[in-house]
């Protein structure tokens, strides 16, 4: 069969460049007048093609965690149990510790991919202004911790500076925090729904870090990152 684009073939490989059919793959129509071009199918099922337009949609954005790097990109701190299982970083056991990054950020934005238990207390610690002492007074939280006492900064809040909008739960499920950090302006969005904003400027710059945290003297539930990313702006 060709394909079609707007009474244009793209048999004519002269009408249509390699980059350009790549570009267009949802507004073809299929027509029965043939087998797919060959420089199309090429296009198509290419690993080196996909590859590129994995790395496009990806620019500009530093992977820190994808399921296998551990220590490379962090600092440890603290007594977590940190280790490559899985996919993913996980950490299950100990008194409470943190990966740290090694670099230190102003303005950025983070995708973090993770799951939960529904006894995990954890979260994302941004601008931390000692990288030695990782507190949620000291950085701004981003928190996972469905089972807050107070549920005023619960999963999806910023822990002592912005309420959460609404109740939302992170146990037992992959989710995805998309955050952006520019000036004094604070974002998070958890499974596609901004959950809390800030305006605020105690904090200029600084690494980021990953919670393992227990409750009290309760331990806490398994946290898993599967992957991290940061893209500085």
């Amino acid at each position: 069969m060709d394909l079609k684009f707007g009474g244009l073939r793209a048999s004519d490989s002269a009408l249509f460049p390699l980059t350009f059919i790549l570009n267009l793959p949802y507004i073809a129509e299929l027509t029965s007048a043939g087998s797919v071009p060959s420089h199309l199918w090429f296009a198509h099922n290419s690993p080196d093609c996909a590859q590129q337009v994995s790395r496009q949609s990806d620019t500009g954005w530093i992977t820190l965690i994808d399921g296998t790097r551990v220590l490379e990109n962090w600092n440890r701190i603290g007594d977590a149990n940190w280790r490559a299982e899985e996919g993913a970083i996980v950490a299950d056991k100990g008194k409470g510790g943190f990966l740290v990054s090694k670099n230190s950020y102003k303005d950025f934005q983070i995708r973090a991919e993770f799951w939960a238990d529904h006894t995990t207390n954890s979260g994302i610690f941004m601008r931390c202004a000692d990288p030695g002492k990782i507190t949620d007074k000291s950085c701004y939280e981003a928190n996972i911790f469905d089972q807050r006492s107070d549920q005023t900064y619960a999963t999806g809040g910023i822990v002592h500076h912005a309420k959460v909008s609404s109740a939302h739960r992170a146990g037992g499920k992959w989710n995805t925090y998309e955050i952006t950090v520019k000036g004094s302006q604070l974002t998070l969005v958890l499974n596609g729904v901004k959950t809390a904003e800030l305006q605020h400027s105690q904090f200029a710059s600084g690494p980021f870090a990953l919670q393992f945290g227990n409750r009290g003297k309760e331990p806490g539930g398994a946290i898993k990152w599967r992957k991290v990313q940061i893209r500085p702006l």
